[in-house]
């Protein structure tokens, strides 16, 4: 048997290493890659802050707004979102609350104080009764004595004047009551001719409209018809408003009264507020 010789050269043979024990090395299992955070909760919060902020001076409606904004917004803080957009949506929020809660009391101490000065006094005519009419009594006839020779003829009976009878008062119908929504209807109307200076046309419109009071034509007419209103002072004011808050000319500012898209002031109202703008 012979004995292998090595290479010329005298270098030995290349032979691979042996491989590593079992449990030798610890094998390291790859990371999964971390995802970018959405940002979709905070712009929410941002975008429903803004919304509630134009939507503040409406009652309960933007306080409602207001608080879902805020809520996104402290929900996006806490899940570590864009903070910039949540802490925006959350100021938004909060600023529309405190609005639309002020509104909502200004719009019922307003109410109230027209509930209280609405309520009409009905009184009623009563008459007296008719004293009952008096009935003649016929006079008796004179007995004849027997000791007279001739006869003598009983008097001719006349009759007592009648009394004639006073003449009975007619009582006046009661008036009817006026329905629940009509004197609603007044109420409401009243309240925005205070406080927003509105004309007689646009009263209506509002009372009747369905993104309004939803009021029935009836009852608006009402309405409108027995509200204690100046229409002439209501376009003075708004005339003036126009003025102070968007410095319009007088031109413009009697087109935007007049106009159906406007105010829906009469020629007569508007051609007032502009004859007494700079008084």
């Amino acid at each position: 048997m012979t004995t292998p010789l090595p290479p010329e050269g005298g270098s030995q043979p290349s032979f691979p290493p042996p491989p590593a024990p079992y449990g030798s090395a610890t094998a390291q299992a790859p990371q999964p890659a971390r995802s970018p955070r959405p940002a979709g909760l905070a712009i929410a919060a941002l975008v429903v802050g803004i919304v509630a902020f134009l939507v503040g001076l409406v009652p309960v409606f933007g306080a409602l707004v207001g608080i879902a904004a805020v809520v996104l917004g402290v929900l996006a803080l806490r899940r570590h979102l864009s903070k910039g957009f949540a802490i925006t949506g959350i100021g938004l929020g909060g600023i529309a609350v405190l609005s639309s809660i002020a509104m909502t009391i200004g719009f019922g101490a307003a109410m109230n104080s027209v509930s209280d000065d609405a309520a009409p006094a009905i009184t009623v005519e009563t008459s007296a009764p008719a004293p009952a009419a008096e009935t003649p009594t016929a006079e008796p006839a004179p007995a004849q004595t027997e000791a007279a020779p001739v006869e003598t003829a009983a008097p001719v009976e006349t009759p007592a004047p009648v009394q004639e009878a006073e003449p009975v008062e007619e009582v006046a119908p009661e008036a009817p009551a006026v329905p629940v929504e009509y004197t609603s209807a007044l109420i409401k109307a009243a309240s925005y001719s205070e406080m927003l200076h509105m004309s007689k046309a646009g009263l209506f419109g509002q009372l009747t409209s369905e993104y309004g009071e939803q009021f029935s034509p009836e009852a608006a007419q009402y309405a409108v018809d027995n509200v204690a209103a100046d229409w002439n002072a209501n376009a003075l004011a708004k005339a003036k408003d126009y003025q102070s808050q968007m410095a319009m000319s007088p031109e413009a500012i009697r087109d935007q009264l007049t106009s159906e898209y406007g105010e829906q002031f009469t020629a007569e109202e508007a051609d007032f507020a502009i004859l007494h703008l700079n008084d």
